[in-house]
């Protein structure tokens, strides 16, 4: 993860002149035991306590933001850091898609953690991370463990164990490839890997 860290230090510093010819196992992984997707989509696995996620955010948000409308992007909690304390951010990660307030909790969370270095005990300190992001308690209250929230954090956790997800954060394109981000020299040829692989036929 270091070496994707100092990576992304020069992303916005290094424009790219020409496409790159991607290669498997150079710039990605065919995962074996996970099948394709039905339609393009990308999926970050990540993490609120990892900081090389944190550090990666901004750049997951350009990525996002400038996809294809025909290709999904999905995020996926890891539980794998953090003992339970994972298990409850993944569990929280779940609430906030049910109630539709990834984007005001989330930076929330990461800013709580990895800015202000407050330290999460359990639900309850997480409960107060929603609230001071505008989500009523309440609300909260009434989906952390609703059968919904329960279901995808089920859905999380089987999704890691089939792509193999052994650290964050990991792209997995087409729910097929996982990216070599250490492999790329500039934020325009990370987007331009992600693209070759929601375009890449077997």
């Amino acid at each position: 993860m270091k070496k994707l860290l100092l990576g992304l230090v020069a992303l916005c510093l290094v424009p790219l002149a020409f496409a790159k010819d991607f290669k498997e196992g150079e710039n990605y992984e065919v995962i074996k035991m996970a099948g394709p997707t039905a339609q393009p989509e990308v999926t970050e696995y990540f993490s609120f306590l990892c900081p090389h996620c944190y550090a990666f955010e901004p750049f997951v948000q350009e990525l996002k933001a400038q996809l294809p409308k025909n290709v999904k992007f999905d995020r996926n909690h890891v539980d794998f850091l953090g003992r339970d304390l994972g298990v409850d951010l993944s569990r929280s990660y779940a609430v906030m898609e049910l109630l539709g307030v990834e984007d005001k909790v989330g930076p929330k969370m990461f800013s709580f953690i990895h800015e202000q270095h407050l330290k999460l005990t359990g639900m309850d300190d997480i409960r107060k991370v929603f609230v001071a992001a505008g989500v009523p308690g309440e609300e909260f209250d009434s989906a952390v463990n609703s059968f919904s929230v329960s279901g995808r954090l089920a859905q999380m956790e089987r999704n890691t164990q089939s792509s193999d997800i052994k650290g964050v954060p990991t792209l997995i394109v087409n729910g097929k490839y996982k990216v070599k981000t250490g492999s790329v020299s500039s934020k325009e040829e990370l987007f331009q890997l992600v693209d070759y692989l929601t375009q890449l036929k077997d």
